[in-house]
């Protein structure tokens, strides 16, 4: 018998055989050419879909074997299997997998001794991003309780609305947001207790801090926090979404847990190091980011706030691998000045959603050969996408394949109404490649929509009915993407009563019923305009006065620089004699916001937030351009 160093046969045979695989080759040759030709993409897709199924399918052996396994027990795995691991980085202090076991651990204690909380109960967090956001978070966690993320940047009365609407039993608060508690303390519900992470608070407040001094740091009862059903809330969430005032989200532990999957299915792994500096109160911090850790048994280094000038002294000195974004972080990455071995990092991925494509060439060749993972979803929402080619200014890619498991359709939209397009049957249709189209989602078992904590009705309105027959319901994105002919999906605009700016959704309600607060103001329609080199849209209010009054500019800008974020300040504003509605009376936006606020376009007065002269100033020619190129800042 021929040994493994024996040659090829001889004979009439050899030349029969080394035509065929000649043939064979060439045939593999020829289909590899073919696929790559036809199908570019079909590999990737495929890689891609095969960790969903995989997602999928081991969530369903936790439910076959019986159990319910959550993001807080898979911590609780980590902190067993690898205690000594470094789970947070924060300033230079390293937090071990344990470390934050322990000090949860004493804050669920805390809880347990000196309140009447319990199971099911809402606690309202108000913190900044430091260590103790986690650890007040999983400890009452541990108990049961669900907690609702309160934005650190709000104040006075949007502060009040979101925490009345969460209806919490407690308000945990931070060292350094205390002062804007103690604005609204009077107003606030009287079964509200407030704990705060400092030693000394004035009178009306409990000092968590001082408690956790003396706290047990023993493992709290499984019996606590064992989940029953995955879809029971975990987390609140606040989002301006696309109708009004900002709303708590409902996140069940199954939306945890998808979340979490996140950095997984696009290539993180136990060994990578993740920068966050994104804000802990939104989904993209918490479930993407810290949820993702967690499912890879990873380290974090969280920043308090995102610093543009020591961004990438931070990653050479943690050795970060992987960091999350949004578009106006890499646009503020670009815009530093240059300096030598910019490229000198080990940043392989970058996580996040909202970067434009000439951002995006950009900070690659500025950066490096940094792999892009653009991503979309709502917080609430019941559909995303993941770009996993890499596909320059793509939120994702859908096939036929990825429709069998994220269902979506695109629908023509009336700009002008403000609402989808109905025919003369009062149905919805489809748009063709290459048109943009509002994003909607079909609502079924297997796509919930979990909704609102609160008022029904804001559930009620994200919801499209009728859409294709009778008593089919769809999730309304309030999103216009634009799907091509290759299957790449691009966002191209966000319809409804809010606007995105500075990485923020901004409900166009909210500013409006601040600013209407003024006793001259008539009335107030405010909406988003686009500006050169900027990521979203700026604010600005057109406004009408009441008979006989007069516009009082320092008024207004006091007015709302008082009540309202910074993110969320009008940039502009227009004064307008009469307003225009549209034919079911709402405020008429589509031309204010076609016109933008060029002083060449528009006769009405125009005026600009100076915020060194603390007023509202003329929009003049010159000011304009020097906006219009860049050389005064938004």
């Amino acid at each position: 018998m021929a040994g493994p160093g024996s040659e090829l046969p001889s004979g009439p045979v050899a030349p029969m055989l080394l035509s065929w695989l000649t043939g064979l080759g060439a045939g593999m040759v020829f289909l590899s050419f073919m696929q790559k030709l036809l199908y570019p993409y079909f590999w990737d897709d495929f890689w891609y879909l095969l960790k969903v199924v995989r997602c999928g399918f081991r969530m369903e052996m936790y439910r076959l074997k019986g159990e319910l396994v959550t993001v807080l027990d898979k911590f609780l795995m980590h902190a067993k299997k690898q205690p000594q691991k470094p789970f947070i980085i924060y300033e230079g202090d390293i937090y071990t997998y344990q470390d934050v076991d322990k000090r949860s651990s004493r804050v669920a204690h805390v809880f347990l001794n000196h309140s009447t909380l319990k199971r099911g109960d809402t606690v309202a967090l108000l913190m900044s991003n430091e260590p103790d956001f986690i650890h007040v978070w999983f400890g009452l966690a541990k108990l049961g309780c669900v907690v609702a993320f309160l934005n650190s940047n709000i104040r006075s009365v949007s502060l009040l609305h979101c925490i009345r609407s969460c209806e919490p039993r407690a308000l945990v608060v931070g060292a350094d947001l205390l002062g804007t508690i103690e604005e609204i303390l009077p107003s606030l519900p009287g079964d509200i207790s407030v704990w705060a992470m400092k030693e000394s608070v004035p009178e009306g407040i409990i000092s968590l801090k001082e408690k956790l001094s003396t706290a047990s740091d023993s493992q709290v009862p499984h019996s606590h926090h064992v989940a029953s059903n995955l879809k029971a809330p975990y987390l609140y969430i606040f989002t301006s979404g696309t109708t009004g005032l900002p709303k708590a989200a409902v996140i069940c532990q199954l939306q945890a847990m998808k979340g979490s999957a996140g950095l997984w299915a696009f290539g993180c792994t136990s060994d990578d190091i993740i920068y966050i500096t994104l804000p802990l109160y939104h989904s993209s911090g918490s479930l993407l980011g810290i949820g993702g850790c967690i499912e890879l048994g990873a380290t974090c280094v969280l920043k308090k706030k995102f610093s543009a000038s020591q961004f990438w002294n931070d990653c050479r000195k943690y050795n970060v691998t992987v960091f999350q974004y949004i578009g106006e972080i890499c646009r503020y990455l670009c815009k530093q000045p240059k300096r030598e071995g910019e490229m000198d990092h080990q940043v392989r991925l970058a996580v996040g959603n909202g970067i434009r494509s000439d951002v995006w060439r950009e900070f690659l060749d500025r950066f490096g050969n940094i792999k892009m993972c653009e991503l979309y979803g709502a917080t609430e929402g019941n559909i995303c996408f993941m770009n996993h080619t890499g596909k320059i200014g793509s939120v994702g890619r859908a096939n036929f394949l990825h429709k069998l498991f994220f269902t979506f359709d695109l629908i023509k939209y009336d700009f002008r109404k403000d609402e989808p397009l109905r025919n003369e049957h009062g149905w919805c249709s489809l748009v063709k490649k290459g048109e943009p189209g509002l994003l909607i989602s079909p609502v079924n078992a297997k796509n919930p929509f979990f909704g609102y904590a609160g008022n029904k009705k804001h559930t009620e309105k994200k919801l499209l009915c009728d859409v294709f027959k009778k008593g089919d319901v769809y999730f309304n994105t309030g999103d216009l993407m634009v799907q091509d002919q290759e299957n790449f999906l691009y966002f191209w605009d966000r319809i409804g009563d809010t606007f995105r700016w500075k990485g923020e959704n901004i409900a166009t309600t909210e500013v409006a019923d601040i600013i209407g607060m003024l006793d001259f103001i008539q009335d107030t329609n405010v909406y988003g305009v686009a500006v050169p080199d900027y990521e979203g849209k700026a604010g600005m209010a057109s406004i009408t006065l009441k008979p006989n009054t007069s516009l009082d500019l320092e008024k207004v800008y006091e007015q709302i620089v008082t009540f309202l974020p910074a993110y969320a300040c009008p940039q502009f504003l227009r004064i307008q004699e009469k307003m225009e509605t549209t034919g079911t009376f709402k405020l008429q936006k589509f031309r204010l916001v076609e016109e933008g606020f060029s002083p060449l376009k528009i006769s009405d007065p125009l005026y600009f937030m100076d915020k060194l002269k603390k007023s509202y100033v003329p929009l003049t020619k010159e000011i304009y351009d020097q906006i219009i190129l860049g050389k005064i800042k938004l």
